[in-house]
């Protein structure tokens, strides 16, 4: 107890220089485990998600970034398809086609237009406020309300994803109607509106508020000052909202098509076999499983970066406690005069080591239980970026 007194007497009067030495050895131990838990989490996350994913349709290309954008909403995105996939797989009368049009973006989270069939496919519950209804309505992921601090009632508006895509697009005031109930999966990060509502902001549809006719007498309309800068969607307007074009030819960035079971699934990924088809169909979860071996082929080898780093660490923080006491000679040697016997010496300097320690040890773990507990939401936004 005496050698406990001293040790904690001594640190706590040399406070700074012991914080730093814990906090040096908590970022050492946890460094490791930290990494351990978000690597374990995204295999999780990736392997669960395309799972429970059949079958996903786009454009010829790069696999990865369709299963990518499609799945978890990332910034890589393939080349869009049209809704004419979609009613192609409508007309097999073999599965399900739910679009996703994944072009645009608001406060730094995707907004996603897809269809009332993708709540259900994902098992998405509406915790607060309502499901989408018209145009113009958005429901956010849990994620995403809580960071903004938005709910029901409030509005968020569109931007495109990057300042290069501004062709005939126009930011739309999305009036929000309803959170999700947080599910740990790219979901809680994504903004839902109805699909149509995403080719509103490409452009494809328009209203015509704050444009008014010259002459109630004539068809001739002009613009006046009243245009704002952004649309808005309103009760009284949205009558005036119409789209141009063939629908078929609407942009979507991808289709997941959901079989009716096995065999259906076995027909449709024959039919897109054909290398002369624009379009292909893809099974995630074979993507996804290919890119999770790379990565854990990868973490081999960091693992033994880690563990160099780490020894390293700990040999430059033991070489700081070396010279701390090889600087408190004087200090032993007058402890010693005192009557202190060397074993007691070495207690006093055993017992400062295993504070030091423990308090690194406790630091550490509650690091890491810090980032397991948010794990999934951690991983859900890596994903995302």
């Amino acid at each position: 107890m005496n050698t406990l007194f001293l040790a904690l007497a001594y640190l706590k009067f040399h406070r700074l220089r012991s914080l730093i030495l814990v906090l040096v050895a908590a970022m050492i131990l946890s460094v490791p485990l930290v990494s351990q838990v978000l690597l374990d989490g995204a295999r999780t996350s990736l392997t669960d998600r395309a799972e429970a994913t059949p079958l996903v349709l786009g454009n010829r290309g790069s696999q990865l970034d369709l299963v990518m954008n499609a799945l978890y909403f990332s910034d890589d995105r393939a080349e869009p398809v049209t809704m004419a996939a979609s009613e192609e797989i409508w007309d097999a009368a073999l599965a399900i086609p739910i679009p996703l049009n994944t072009a645009f973006e608001t406060n730094g989270a995707r907004i996603v237009g897809t269809t009332l069939d993708y709540f259900d496919f994902r098992d998405l519950v509406v915790a607060d406020g309502r499901q989408l209804a018209v145009l113009g309505e958005a429901v956010l992921g849990a994620a995403v309300a809580e960071r903004l601090g938005l709910g029901p009632g409030d509005t968020v508006v569109s931007a495109p994803q990057n300042l290069f895509d501004l062709d005939g697009v126009y930011p739309l005031e999305l009036a929000i109607v309803g959170v999700l109930a947080p599910n740990g999966t790219p979901d809680d990060e994504a903004v839902f509106v109805d699909i149509a509502t995403t080719w509103v902001i490409s452009g494809i549809g328009h209203g015509h508020d704050g444009v008014v006719a010259a002459d109630a007498d004539t068809d001739v309309v002009v613009a006046n000052a009243a245009i704002v800068e952004f649309n808005r969607i309103t009760p009284e307007n949205i009558d005036s909202f119409h789209f141009h074009g063939d629908p078929e030819s609407y942009p979507v960035s991808g289709i997941l098509v959901v079989p009716d079971d096995d065999r259906a699934g076995t027909i449709l990924r024959g039919r897109y076999l054909d290398a002369a088809n624009p379009f292909q169909i893809i099974v995630p979860q074979e993507v996804v499983g290919e890119l999770v071996d790379r990565i854990f082929r990868i973490k081999s080898l960091l693992d033994a970066v880690t563990l160099i780093v780490g020894v390293a660490a700990l040999a430059a923080v033991g070489l700081a406690v070396f010279l701390s006491y090889r600087l408190r000679a004087r200090e032993m040697q007058t402890a010693f005069k005192l009557g202190a016997r060397p074993g007691m010496i070495l207690r006093l300097l055993a017992s400062e080591t295993i504070i030091l320690l423990a308090c690194a040890g406790l630091i550490a773990f509650g690091i890491v239980m810090a980032v397991q507990s948010s794990g999934d939401t951690i991983v859900a936004w890596l994903l995302a970026t």
